[in-house]
């Protein structure tokens, strides 16, 4: 395979974030709304929430953890099948959203629990004497207070769902990592791999840095 300069391959590469930037927004969406609802429920069902359920609470908490001790790499050849059947292929940006957001589910779920867990119990306690229920106290109190934890948290999926993109380009996943792969690692080719390496940190500075910003605004105006 012929080499290419990194001008040549900047097609290529335009085309490869436009990929990721897809497998990733999807799946961080459907991280956020899933992991929400997990997180909340494993909050509510432990043995110091509103609505302690041991059983409910052992069953997702081990659930979560399997998902979590899984490497990423084998999570996604686990999925294969899974992927098929779902999106119709498991090749491609697309059917890569699958075990994007099925492996960082747990991870987020655990983030907002943690998150929830920060909430002062005298204003849970406060609600409930004025007749809050338990969806109105999720509502009204758990999830404003712990509103930077979770924004914070989930800068941190963000980040970790773009480090997993990289890793799905390797089974013919799409996306930067594809073209690292491909361009620069196949072809031996270090000026195109830096570049696409040098991309992936300037996005990952990126979003780390708005994340940061916009906690540290929240941190300020109730300050």
């Amino acid at each position: 395979m012929r080499k290419v300069s990194w001008l040549e391959a900047l097609p290529e590469l335009m085309e490869s974030l436009g990929q990721t930037a897809w497998m990733v927004g999807w799946s961080f969406l459907i991280v956020v709304a899933l992991g929400l609802a997990v997180g909340v429920l494993l909050r509510l069902a432990s043995p110091d929430g509103l609505r302690p359920n041991p059983i409910i609470y052992q069953s997702v908490g081990v659930v979560v953890n399997l998902a979590r001790s899984l490497p990423f790499l084998i999570l996604m050849i686990a999925l294969i099948s899974f992927t098929r059947w779902l999106v119709g292929t498991a090749y491609g940006a697309t059917a890569a959203i699958v075990p994007l957001a099925i492996g960082a589910i747990p991870f987020y779920a655990r983030v907002v629990e943690s998150a929830l867990r920060e909430v002062a119990p005298g204003k849970i306690e406060a609600a409930q004497v004025m007749g809050a229920n338990t969806w109105q106290i999720v509502r009204k109190v758990l999830l404003p207070e712990s509103l930077p934890g979770l924004i914070s948290g989930a800068t941190l999926t963000l980040v970790t769902l773009i480090g997993y993109s990289t890793m799905a380009g390797a089974i013919g996943g799409g996306g930067v990592g594809d073209f690292a792969i491909r361009y620069g690692y196949q072809r031996f080719n270090g000026e195109v791999l830096l570049m696409a390496v040098t991309v992936l940190i300037i996005i990952v500075q990126l979003v780390q840095s708005i994340g940061d910003a916009i906690v540290n605004r929240m941190a300020y105006r109730r300050g």
